[in-house]
């Protein structure tokens, strides 16, 4: 039990700061691509965005080494998610 909790392949990561660091993600993203969404959906939309943009930087061969990193992780794989949740949904804009 020494080790942090490891979530969704993010060893180091504790599932409170996944919490946190998804809502700021999430947040943020939703400021850059112009949709507003709740907590509840930034968190979601930020902890997807960490594994979508955690993978996103294991395939192009950068190390994910502390928290700055994995929330910048999660901010390149939120913006992603919504760019491409509103070219599937342009209605819901």
């Amino acid at each position: 039990m020494d080790q942090p909790l490891a979530v969704m392949g993010t060893p180091g990561i504790g599932f409170l700061s996944l919490i946190v660091l998804g809502g700021l993600a999430g947040w943020i993203a939703g400021m850059i691509v112009g949709s507003r969404h709740w907590l509840f959906t930034n968190i979601l939309i930020g902890i997807a965005g960490s594994y979508i943009g955690s993978n996103l930087a294991r395939v192009l061969n950068f190390g994910l080494v502390g928290s700055i990193d994995y929330f910048v992780a999660a901010l390149a794989g939120s913006v992603i998610l919504l760019i491409v949740w509103r070219a599937l949904h342009p209605a819901q804009v």
